[in-house]
């Protein structure tokens, strides 16, 4: 499976062979240093650790440095790890620098970004709720949530609020995997990949970028 880190440098658009407009996302992935390989001997389980962007030295504190001086590399700002199946071999020893020709052959890929966080939202942004009439009789409630519990909603568990009820919260800011995304282009001389599609987050944010392991959908 190949695997990458990287940052969305944002959308754009190409042209097919007959002209249609296909919407992309460019992704700048790696180089990446392999900062560790766990084995179950060591660790109790398979994976590899890898590293992207290097830091300011400042800003490194003892721990990074130690960690990332056991794989002759420089502390990075953006690591992650992949878990490999116990009986599977890593394909890589720590130290290796993996780049965008290991996606090479490579048709879809999944990718893991943050979405933009919204902050404190209400209901109709948040679930799309339709909201209260704005007619006659209606103060002040236009964008209200109406009614969260009752006693007819769920007979016989009483009248207190379900859990799962959509309401007003903290929107966006969370983990998106976003799969199946085609695979437009590689260019391994500036470390961009071209994905089709929408990829989670703002420009610059970091991503994780792997090949899919299950079939896309027509």
């Amino acid at each position: 499976m190949a695997m990458l880190l990287g940052r969305k440098v944002g959308m754009t658009q190409l042209y097919d062979e007959q002209g249609k407009m296909i919407p992309v996302t460019v992704i700048e992935a790696g180089p990446c240093t392999v900062m560790q390989v766990k084995t179950p001997q060591t660790d109790g389980y398979t994976a590899l650790q890898l590293g992207y962007m290097d830091m300011k030295p400042s800003r490194v504190i003892k721990a990074a440095a130690g960690h990332a001086k056991k794989a002759n590399a420089a502390p990075k700002r953006f690591v992650r790890e992949w878990r490999l199946g116990d009986k599977e071999q890593p394909p890589h020893a720590a130290g290796d620098v993996i780049n965008v020709s290991a996606f090479s052959g490579v048709k879809f890929v999944d990718v893991v970004g943050t979405s933009k966080g919204k902050g404190y939202a209400g209901v109709m942004k948040r679930h799309h709720f339709g909201g209260f009439p704005a007619s006659h009789g209606t103060e002040r409630k236009h964008r209200s949530s109406g009614s969260i519990a009752s006693h007819a909603s769920d007979r016989g568990h009483g009248g207190n609020l379900k859990k799962g009820k959509r309401m007003a919260g903290r929107m966006g800011g969370v983990r998106v995997t976003t799969k199946h995304h085609q695979l437009v282009m590689i260019d391994e001389a500036n470390n961009l990949l071209v994905v089709k599609g929408a990829v989670a987050g703002p420009a610059g944010a970091f991503v994780e970028i792997r090949s899919s392991h299950t079939r896309p959908q027509k």
